[in-house]
């Protein structure tokens, strides 16, 4: 159901960046051409490198990127996006993306972003469990994103509990499904699995 589907995989600055990568290899060979955007953050945690050569395609990672995309990276890619998945997402993309702004190529893309936007949650469990990043959530939802909430288990803070990415595998399952028009059941955003 991938074949063809052009993906935007936002990469938001968390440790869980690790886990967009086997997604974006996943999605690739699925037949899905997927074009990675990662904010200044994500790179600190990965490489452009790796997406690039998990793609076969640059990595955008600036607004202002005039050679490749003359009106704007953000109106550009958002124009030719079937969807777009931000894995992982910080607390940090969720507060801005629910307040609207726009103050890197990421949330920029969100605001012109017209197709269908999912996000996949990561944090720690105590980030996860303040009522603004929940408010967040929420309000995202009542936006029109589908949130793909995080599972349980050990976290890179060396604790256990609600805040790991979902798995690769499930995000894909959750993809495939929706574009096959199945909709495919997502846990609440807010409650913990």
């Amino acid at each position: 159901m991938l074949q063809g589907r052009e993906i935007i995989v936002g990469v938001s600055g968390g440790i869980a960046a690790y886990k967009a990568a086997t997604l974006t290899s996943q999605l690739v060979q699925q037949g899905a051409g997927v074009t990675a955007v990662m904010t200044p953050g994500a790179v600190r945690f990965v490489g452009t490198a790796t997406f690039a050569a998990l793609t076969g395609r640059p990595v955008a990672t600036r607004v202002f990127s005039s050679r490749r995309h003359p009106l704007g990276a953000h109106i550009e890619l958002a124009s030719k996006a079937d969807a777009i998945l931000v894995a992982p997402a910080t607390a940090d993309l969720l507060a801005k993306a629910a307040a609207g702004m726009g103050d890197d190529l990421l949330t920029t893309l969100l605001l012109c972003a017209e197709c269908p936007v999912w996000m996949a949650p990561a944090m720690n469990s105590a980030m996860w469990a303040k009522p603004s990043v929940q408010r967040n959530v929420a309000q995202l939802a009542a936006d029109g994103v589908t949130i793909i909430p995080p599972g349980s288990g050990w976290l890179s803070c060396r604790q256990s509990g609600a805040g790991r990415m979902a798995e690769p595998a499930e995000i894909l399952e959750i993809l495939a499904a929706a574009f096959a028009g199945q909709a495919r059941p997502v846990r609440p955003a807010t409650q913990a699995p």
